[in-house]
Formats: structure tokens, C-alpha cells, sequence
């Protein structure tokens, strides 16, 4: 019986001494690069974040006309100022607008609550399309708050604004970043195979800022990072006026130089593609409207995969030239070369 044990002995050794020969061969080898992670998109599709750029942008005659009958050969996109290949291009087509309504309801706007609110108003009725567009109303003043979420009842949104009240200090930049992360990750899809819409921030202050947690700078690229387009709307009153004071027909009004604020609003929205608006009185504001609404159902999409370039976390400038030279590209200006964070993760770290 002695004798049969030995060999078992030596093959249990053996079999012991490979294992850990294994191990070890295992933990010698060097890990397996990391792999994009991978995402869940809003049609439970798996995706995988890539090095593209997406650019919607707007072309206009140098009288505000839309020229909406150009083609890709007539485009070049120039990233750090380096041209790159357009991989995809398409031309003006009319999506449904998810639309974020801010409003400034802080003590600085109190005597032009009700110019703020005539303009949201105006701009809704003549912009929101019954059973295509919808939108959200947000006010700040202390902090940001939604106080009605996406919906296309127009006479709904009208009553809810018409109710605000304003007091308190002012978080412009809070509301703006807030507002454009709802709008990427709360925008009510259509129904159908194409989930695409054109995702807008319409913003009516005074352009104050006193007590937001976030800066200017985090506000736009919260907005360039989830697609926004951002239409300001001053309510400065900041205006000269000559003539006959008493005489509406002999007043002029005049705004020589911008403020501070004004300066604010401007740089929100050409950062991101939009306009900025300086109206003395509502009914400047009528023919921009219209303008805006027909302006953001004729925008032109390219992409580009930046040549050469991963995704590094760092600013980088775009700048889309045209062929034709009497007319105006209106884009963002550029983009923080960041990863798209995954659904329920925090936008920031």
C-alpha cells in the first residue's frame, strides 16, 4: 500500500506546481487596452462613444435672408483651423424644436417682468407648432427651477408664465447650464424611426449674474455639448432717447454702446450659434420672431471625425466656409472634445 501512495504524491505536486506557473504567466502579461465604454441610447440601441463632431448651422444673406439651396461641395470645415473630410452632410430640413423657455424672475428684471413675459409669450405662440414642437418653462432667481416641463399647450405655457413673479438674486449662468442639460436629456422624442429634433434655449435677462455655482464658461459648454443653440433676448434698459420725449411719433431710442449684460447675452448666444436681441419695446421683437422660428426649421447638419485627434477633454474652435460670398454662416464656434457620459451619469465630474 506504501508503494501505490508515491506516485499520487508527485502527480498532485505536479499539478499544483502548473497552476501556479499559470497564474503567474497570467499576471505577467500586460492588460488588455480599455475599450470605449460602451452606452444605452434613448431606443435601448448599444453605442460607443466616437471622435465626431456635429455642426448644425444656419446660412443668411448679409439682410438676415435664408439661402437654404446649397450643397456639401459648397462647405469646408476647418477644426483648430486644420480643413477635415465632411463625412456627412444634409440639407435644410424641418425637425420638430424642443424648446427651453428661461426667464429671469430675480429682483434686477422687477420693472421689466411684464416686457419679459409679453415676449415669452409672443415667442412660443408664434414659434410652437401644435403636435410637432413642444417646450419647457424655467425661471431663476436664487436658483434655477422648471416650473412647467415640455408640453405644446401654448395657452397652458402662457398662464404658467403669466403668474411669475419676480425677487431675489440672479443665476443666469446655473439656469443656462440646467436648462440645456434637461433639453439633452428630457427632450421627448417623435415617434417613428427618425428621433432627430433641433434642440433651442430661448433666454430673456437683463444678463446679471450674482450668485450661480457655475461660470459662464461651464454654462456654454454645457450648451455646445448637448447641441443647443442659444436666441438672447436683453432687457436692459440702457437706452438713449432723443427727440421729442412726449411725442412717440419724434422719439428715438438708441442703444450707443452695450453694457455689461448686454455683452453677456451676446457672447451666450454667438458661442453657440444664436442671435442676441437688444428690443427697446415688445414690438421690436414681432419680425424676429418669425424670423428665428423659420431660421431654425432650415439649418444645414455636417460631421467630421477631427483627423489625428482622440478625445482629449480640450476646447476646440470650428469654423465652416462657404463658396458664396455675399452670405453669412452662423455655427457654433466650437466644442470641448469630451466623452458623451452615459444615462444617469453626472454631465460634469
Amino acid at each position: 500500500m506504501t508503494i501505490m501512495k508515491k506516485p499520487v504524491v508527485w502527480i498532485v505536486i505536479l499539478c499544483f506546481v502548473a497552476a501556479v506557473a499559470a497564474v503567474r504567466a497570467q499576471q505577467a502579461q500586460p492588460p488588455a487596452p480599455p475599450q470605449a465604454p460602451a452606452q444605452v441610447d434613448r431606443q435601448g440601441a448599444i453605442v460607443r462613444n466616437v471622435n465626431l463632431v456635429e455642426v448644425l448651422f444656419s446660412v443668411v444673406t448679409k439682410h438676415e435672408k435664408l439661402v437654404t439651396d446649397l450643397y456639401k461641395e459648397n462647405f469646408k470645415v476647418f477644426d483648430d483651423g486644420a480643413e477635415q473630410e465632411i463625412t456627412s452632410f444634409s440639407q435644410p430640413t424641418d425637425l420638430p424644436l424642443r424648446i427651453g423657455m428661461v426667464l429671469d424672475t430675480s429682483n434686477s428684471i422687477r420693472e421689466r417682468l411684464k416686457f419679459e413675459q409679453d415676449a415669452a409669450i409672443d415667442f412660443l405662440f408664434n414659434a410652437l407648432r401644435r403636435g410637432k414642437d413642444q417646450a419647457f418653462l424655467m425661471t431663476f432667481d436664487d436658483g434655477a427651477q422648471i416650473i412647467k416641463d415640455f408640453t405644446g399647450d401654448t395657452g397652458d405655457l402662457r398662464d404658467t408664465i403669466l403668474k411669475q413673479r419676480a425677487g431675489g438674486a440672479t443665476s443666469l449662468y446655473d439656469a443656462v447650464y440646467s436648462a440645456s442639460d434637461h433639453l439633452l436629456k428630457d427632450s421627448p422624442l417623435p415617434p417613428g424611426p427618425n428621433s432627430d429634433v433641433r434642440r433651442v434655449l430661448v433666454v430673456i435677462s437683463d444678463g446679471d449674474d450674482n450668485s450661480s455655482n457655475r461660470s459662464r464658461g461651464e454654462s456654454v459648454e454645457m450648451a455646445q455639448r448637448a447641441g443647443v443653440i442659444i436666441y438672447s433676448i436683453s432687457t436692459s434698459t440702457d437706452w438713449v432717447t432723443t427727440g421729442d420725449e412726449k411725442d412717440p411719433a419724434k422719439r428715438i431710442n438708441r442703444k450707443y454702446e452695450k453694457g455689461e449684460g448686454d455683452k453677456v447675452m451676446e457672447q451666450l448666444a454667438g458661442e453657440t450659434g444664436g442671435r442676441a436681441f437688444f428690443p427697446y419695446q415688445i414690438d421690436d421683437l414681432g419680425q424676429s420672431f418669425l424670423d428665428i422660428g423659420d431660421e431654425l426649421r432650415h439649418q444645414y447638419a455636417l460631421a467630421y471625425s477631427p483627423a489625428g485627434r482622440s478625445v482629449d477633454g480640450k476646447y476646440h474652435t470650428i469654423r465652416i466656409q462657404t463658396d458664396r460670398k455675399d452670405v453669412i454662416v452662423r455655427a457654433r464656434k466650437g466644442y470641448y472634445s469630451i466623452p458623451i457620459p452615459a444615462p444617469g451619469m453626472p454631465t460634469r465630474p
